[in-house]
């Protein structure tokens, strides 16, 4: 028997001793949560192997007698009675609680707990609550999992640096690491001959590790099998799966001793997080319905029809309150959508009955959206609500007192501190996935009240592979033009290798969406980047490079500072200044969440510099079937488009860079009447500017061909200003406006903010000063050298006279351009 007061305490603070260094600083976001070596997506881990807050039953887990149920709802482990279907509420931390697991005598109940920036083990008495945990060490804990006898819990930690499997005895605190792999190890199923367990590297595989020893065997194997968990039968035989697959999501069954092959139980859906029933006879599981709500279900091991396991009665064990949360333009005007953030009186995440919460990476909050009128269920006493839309609206908090059975209604004023679409503006995001192999299945229409609560006009969600996998294709051609927020599905097409395209406006995909030196199909393809290009402006639509610039290991005086030149060369994507110098780019996202904004204008001023009219574009790059993902539009760009609000004008106004790109301030800039995207004449003119932004910016710049020629302090606080002056400009190039640094708070979800305008032309679109560009060609012809010995290296011996022949002519191209 597992007793709860026999637990040492070394037990539950052995892992104190095991450290990691935390992740340093960076330019651009890539990671929250401590960081786990060797893994080269943190988006990733954090958005398919940490927990999920949602709204009904997720991480089911049947207790040892088969009488009840624990799960994880609201970000709390609950435990339902199966004959009953009442709930009762177990845990009640301010943190997120889930993926619950039992003693195997039923007395303990091990759980992780989430504080919004790390992960810890909780162990919990089954009867009557208490708590210890393993303590706040600076590392990723998850999944824990009791031996078959009680005598260990197994789990997994990124301690040592990568997520791997370890034991820990229940009766002396004795740990020992049980996995040394490269890559991540998690889900743990102990049995009493062996270690079911999940590993993931170059390929997610599903092993077998036997008790006696020996090499693990791989079972199961796919490329980015994101949301599927194993779980093994109560006798060890089976295992039960989820499964993704290019028709969609399985739940399957695999002999353990011989897997292939599998026995499908059910085909559509997307089931989540399966478990075993003590007895063997039911699969439990979990999965989302059409309003985003986590429904328990079960089917029988045998097959046959799947079952709703509803719960009846969800018991609180403390009073609570509604709370209706009415967002305004005004004080007792119409409701307007908008993003919100509640919390309750332990600072625990509050969420909506209906629709999806998701988490802010960046900041550190749970958010979800309201269409202007919402209530939520809250424990009562003490919550705070905070609201905003979209990037021009400050953030507003109200503190509330809630009284037990009664209805409180708070009115937050949302007030922007710039109207884009009074002032002729229209703003789009054009990078984002609707589903990506998160726990939700979206449509197009979900996509509309994040967009109404973001003040998001127009958004383009890219279709893009799973590696082998090419979701969403029955969702092209999919589009919604009546009135904004507009809808309508691009494309990114991968060559990893070469860098990313998006390619959107088009009616026809293009194929293929993959190629190059790290794919088994299509590795050895001697194709251009520049084909997917040429496929957008052939169907009159835009092509452009998205996420483009990532520098790592650069040290820089601030995020913000810019990079040496030598050092950036490596982090530009390798067809990039060929596809430029040669004509085929329409734009270049300056402005994307996983990106380095600063970096690709280097960049990006580098192109201008030598009269390459090249645009400024920008897109977030989220996932929005993810929990853990940032906000729609929260890198966007606003075009210029007047009273016209379609896609027409829209798209012009956007290919001609008469447009600024944002993750938080907004730009008015005209230089001689000019804006951007227009033409501005030589000489002395004057220059006018304004600049809004909902949170602080630290300074603001006028730049002629790339060099700042004017400087002004930025906003220390919510506002907008106007700036002017007067300028003599040279005989050829460009002019635009800037805006950049200090902290990003909400509404952002940045690390630092960002805007840029697109160029103001001088005389002539394309002109350019003979000077600068002689210099700009010759930093490009350096970085160029670098993406040619990248190109060859990673081809080895395979033909490329394509895409050696591009880089030939770009080199030439550049050659002309630097001479004296």
């Amino acid at each position: 028997m597992t007793s709860f007061r026999s637990l040492p305490l070394l037990f539950f603070g052995a892992l104190c001793a095991m450290l990691v260094v935390p992740a340093s600083g960076s330019a651009q976001w890539l990671n929250r949560y401590p960081k786990v070596a060797g893994y080269n997506h943190h988006v990733y881990l954090e958005g398919y192997e940490l927990p999920l807050l949602t709204n009904g039953p997720i991480d089911p887990a049947p207790s040892p007698d088969g009488s009840r149920i624990a799960f994880s709802s609201r970000g709390w482990i609950w435990i339902m009675d199966l004959s009953t279907g009442v709930a009762e509420r177990f845990s009640k931390s301010g943190g997120l609680d889930s993926r619950p697991a039992w003693s195997p005598d039923g007395e303990l109940l091990a759980f992780v707990r989430d504080n919004d920036h790390d992960t810890q083990i909780v162990i919990a008495s089954a009867v009557s609550g208490a708590e210890l945990s393993f303590g706040d060490t600076p590392a990723i804990d998850l999944d824990p999992a009791f031996s078959t006898d009680g005598s260990e819990l197994f789990f997994s930690s990124a301690s040592a640096g990568d997520l791997d499997l370890w034991a820990i005895s229940t009766a002396t605190g004795e740990q020992r690491r049980v996995t040394t792999e490269r890559g991540i190890e998690l889900r743990p199923q102990p049995a009493a001959d062996g270690l079911l367990y999940l590993a993931k590297s170059d390929r997610d595989r599903v092993m077998w590790a036997p008790a006696t020893g020996g090499p693990a065997t791989v079972l199961l194997e796919a490329n980015i099998a994101s949301m599927a968990r194993p779980a093994l039968s109560p006798d060890g035989s089976s295992i039960a799966i989820n499964w993704p697959t290019q028709e969609g999501w399985e739940l399957r069954l695999v002999n353990r001793e011989a897997p292939d092959p599998s026995i499908l139980l059910s085909q559509g859906g997307m089931p989540l997080t399966p478990a075993w029933g003590a007895g063997g006879e039911w699969i439990y599981f979990s999965e989302a319905d059409a309003e985003q709500r986590m429904v328990l279900k079960r089917i029988r091991a045998v097959g046959g029809a799947i079952e709703e396991v509803p719960v009846h009665v969800w018991n609180w064990g403390e009073p609570t309150a509604t709370l209706r949360i009415r967002t305004t333009s005004v004080a007792g005007g119409p409701p307007v959508p908008a993003r919100l953030n509640v919390l309750d009186g332990k600072a625990h995440a509050v969420i909506p009955n209906r629709s999806a919460a998701r988490f802010d990476g960046q900041n550190g909050r749970v958010f979800f959206y309201s269409p202007g009128v919402i209530e939520l269920t809250v424990p009562v006493g003490a919550a705070t609500v905070s609201a905003v839309q979209g990037l021009a609206t400050p953030e507003v908090t109200r503190s509330v007192q809630l009284a037990p059975q009664f209805i409180t209604e708070v009115e937050l004023v949302l007030e922007p501190v710039w109207d884009a679409r009074a002032a002729g503006w229209t703003s789009g995001e054009h990078h984002f996935h609707l589903n990506y192999g998160g726990p939700y299945d979206l449509a197009p229409s979900d996509l509309v009240p994040m967009m109404k609560g973001e003040a998001l006009d127009i958004a383009t969600p890219l279709l893009a592979n799973l590696h082998n996998r090419f979701g969403d294709q029955d969702l092209w051609g999919w589009q919604k033009s009546d009135a904004s927020p507009m809808i309508r599905f691009g494309q990114e097409v991968r060559s990893h290798f070469l860098g990313h395209v998006g390619v959107f406006g088009t009616s026809q995909l293009f194929w293929p969406w993959v190629w190059g030196p790290g794919y088994q199909v299509y590795g050895a393809d001697d194709r251009a980047n520049a084909e997917a290009l040429q496929h957008a402006r052939d169907e009159g639509g835009i092509g452009y490079y998205v996420h483009p610039v990532q520098p790592r290991g650069i040290e820089r005086a601030t995020p913000w500072a810019e990079s040496e030149w030598s050092a950036l060369a490596p982090s530009i994507p390798i067809e990039l200044i060929a596809d430029a110098v040669l004509g085929d780019l329409d734009a270049l996202e300056v402005v994307c969440l996983w990106s380095d904004e600063v970096s690709t204008t280097q960049v990006w001023h580098r192109f201008l510099n030598l009269g390459i009219p090249v645009a400024p574009s920008a897109g977030t790059d989220v996932m929005t079937d993810f929990y853990r993902t940032m906000a729609v539009g929260t890198a966007r760009v606003y075009a210029n488009t007047g009273d016209g609000l379609n896609w027409p004008t829209y798209l012009s106004a956007l290919r001609a860079g008469r447009s600024f790109v944002t993750n938080g301030p907004m730009l008015d800039f005209k230089i001689g009447g000019a804006g951007p995207g227009e033409i501005a004449a030589a000489g002395s003119t004057s220059w006018t500017l304004t600049l809004g932004s909902a949170s602080a910016v630290e300074g603001v710049e006028v730049l002629v061909n790339g060099e700042v020629v004017w400087s002004g302090e930025g906003l220390d606080s919510p506002g907008s200003q106007d700036f002017s002056g007067e300028l003599v400009l040279p005989a050829g190039g460009w002019v635009a406006a800037r805006a950049v640094g200090g902290d990003a708070t909400w509404p952002a979800m940045a690390n630092y903010p960002f805007a840029h305008t697109g160029a103001v032309w001088i005389d002539e679109v394309g002109s350019s000063d003979p000077e600068v560009a002689r210099a700009a060609a010759t930093d490009l012809l350096a970085a160029l050298e670098v993406a040619r010995a990248r190109l060859t290296q990673g081809y080895g011996d395979t033909p490329i006279p394509t895409l050696l022949a591009r880089m030939d002519a770009a080199q030439r191209w550049l050659e002309e351009r630097a001479a004296p």
